[in-house]
């Protein structure tokens, strides 16, 4: 805990830190937030971006070393990792973002100084790898590996916009991609994720996910029939409408990515995203009945 206090510390100076901005987005992450801040107490800049928690998320910020900057969402977009990214007086060219419930390893002091300080030119991202730790067991099969965009430029990266429309899955990004003006590498390290420490905590978000889920896919329709789109634009189209898509979703996990390797756990965790898939097929179907009620079928 002295060690870190005096990194944080040291941070507030600006010795020996990475010029990293970290952008942490929060609500009601204390049992988490210690852990995850504790791993990038080497970052010269961290901001907390909360969304008014009722916890003690605000005063581990704070006792961290931690910027706090307060959310307001007022539905549509932006959400909170765009809005900081437009928003944040950020005071390096340079921005992380990571999740609560995300860890970065003891070697990623070193690695992203060399790629921040001395990398090759040219290069405005970098992707960093994620195990899940899901019913106390590491998965090293089931959507691992797991390759997000996350450390970049911050003047030359912003989230894709999908939908603009009040979904009812919270304040942040879902499965938004940061899209990036320039060349991108991969990082070697890999981040820890304790994203589901429970099936509960697994289904309460993908419960709000597949809402996010159903009115892209109807926005994605809409799209497509209004006139020409593009190919990618078409074929996530078309795989929405593929059938089985529930069981699908399963033989890719558990089959494809050979989660049968990671156990009972692999499995369990394969039955779960199999059946996310089926809510998001079934709430595109209903949200379809709310819009256009006799048309269909």
């Amino acid at each position: 805990m002295n060690t870190w206090r005096a990194a944080a510390e040291g941070r507030a100076t600006g010795t020996h830190s990475v010029p990293v901005s970290v952008v942490v987005p929060v609500r009601n992450e204390a049992h988490n937030l210690e852990r995850c801040l504790r791993s990038v107490a080497w970052a010269d800049e961290v901001f907390v971006i909360d969304s008014q928690s009722t916890d003690a998320t605000v005063q581990v910020a704070g006792q961290c070393g931690a910027t706090v900057v307060q959310f307001h969402y007022d539905g549509g977009w932006p959400k909170k990792k765009n809005w900081a990214l437009a928003n944040l007086p950020f005071r390096n060219a340079w921005v992380m973002l990571l999740d609560a419930d995300e860890v970065l390893p003891r070697g990623a002091e070193d690695e992203f100084r060399r790629v921040i300080t001395a990398g090759p030119e040219g290069v405005r991202g970098y992707w960093i790898n994620r195990r899940f730790l899901f019913m106390g067991r590491w998965l090293r099969h089931a959507y691992y590996p797991n390759w997000n965009l996350r450390l970049f430029q911050h003047r030359v990266g912003r989230f894709e916009r999908i939908t603009s429309a009040e979904t009812d899955s919270g304040d942040v990004e879902i499965h938004e991609h940061v899209v990036v003006d320039g060349a991108t590498r991969r990082l070697s390290c890999e981040m820890d994720h304790y994203a589901f420490p429970t099936v509960s905590v697994f289904v309460e978000k993908h419960n709000r996910y597949s809402n996010w889920e159903a009115h892209v896919a109807l926005d994605a329709a809409a799209s497509v029939s209004r006139g020409p789109s593009g190919a990618t634009s078409r074929i996530r189209h078309w795989a929405r409408h593929v059938p089985c898509r529930a069981l699908l979703r399963f033989l890719y996990v558990y089959v494809w990515q050979c989660g049968f390797l990671d156990g009972r756990e692999g499995y369990y965790f394969a039955r779960l995203h199999s059946f996310y898939e089926f809510l998001g097929v079934a709430k595109t179907y209903e949200l379809r009945r709310k819009r256009t009620p006799d048309r269909v079928q």
